[in-house]
């Protein structure tokens, strides 16, 4: 709201000369207050709060008391290690054991590791494209979000689907590890663990010429 002050200004002065009355305006920013006050409040109870995002991350169970028949065994035919090391490499392998095969050297793009997940994936299961149809089928509303969680857990917990173990040295960053944990969601891997690398996958790692050092 503003006003107009005639106060100021203007009427005869010495010598009898009269001068023109000056007009000053004064801005009443009350109203403008109230508005912005309204604002926020309308803001503050139509948004919605953001819900903090969690991870799933697959440690090994450590039990030195648990007999060997009761351990999860691996197929060499499912494995595939994951070696995390810097500058932003990963080194990978697929077999156990002594039945390793060559390893070898991609990074986090998309046509790296994130390829060569889908590709083997894939391999092993044929029903791992269905996940997206389920997942179309939810934001059409067609299905609930239980069926559909229902549905992708059955799908990634096939039985000969490919288990990978990540696996990262002490040259990796923290960055590393979110982003291939990243990898295993976008791919839709279901089995998947962090364990401890071993001395052999250091000498991999250490030996392979395409490695950056």
């Amino acid at each position: 709201m503003a006003d107009i002050d005639t106060s100021g200004g203007g009427g005869k002065h010495k010598g009898g000369k009269k001068r023109g009355k000056k007009l000053s305006t004064r801005v009443d920013f009350t109203p403008m207050v109230d508005l912005g006050f309204l604002l926020i409040t309308f803001f503050m109870l139509t948004t919605s709060m953001s819900k903090p995002s969690t991870m799933e991350i697959n440690m090994p169970f450590k039990d030195e008391k648990m007999n060997v028949d009761d351990q999860t065994k691996i197929k060499e035919s499912q494995a595939m290690t994951i070696l995390l090391t810097g500058k932003d490499q990963i080194v990978y392998y697929f077999g156990i054991g002594d039945k390793v095969q060559n390893p070898l050297v991609t990074d986090y793009s998309r046509n790296g590791i994130r390829k060569i997940l889908l590709e083997e994936s894939k391999k092993r299961n044929p029903s791992i494209d269905s996940i997206s149809i389920y997942r179309t089928m939810l934001k059409e509303k067609r299905i609930n979000e239980e069926t559909y969680k229902k549905n992708v857990s059955r799908i990634k917990a096939f039985k000969d689907g490919i288990i990978v173990l990540i696996k990262s040295d002490d040259k990796s960053r923290y960055k590393n590890l979110v982003d291939i944990l990243d990898e295993m969601n976008i791919t839709n891997i279901g089995r998947y663990a962090i364990v401890d690398i071993a001395p052999g996958d250091l000498k991999m790692i250490n030996e392979n010429p395409y490695v950056k050092k």
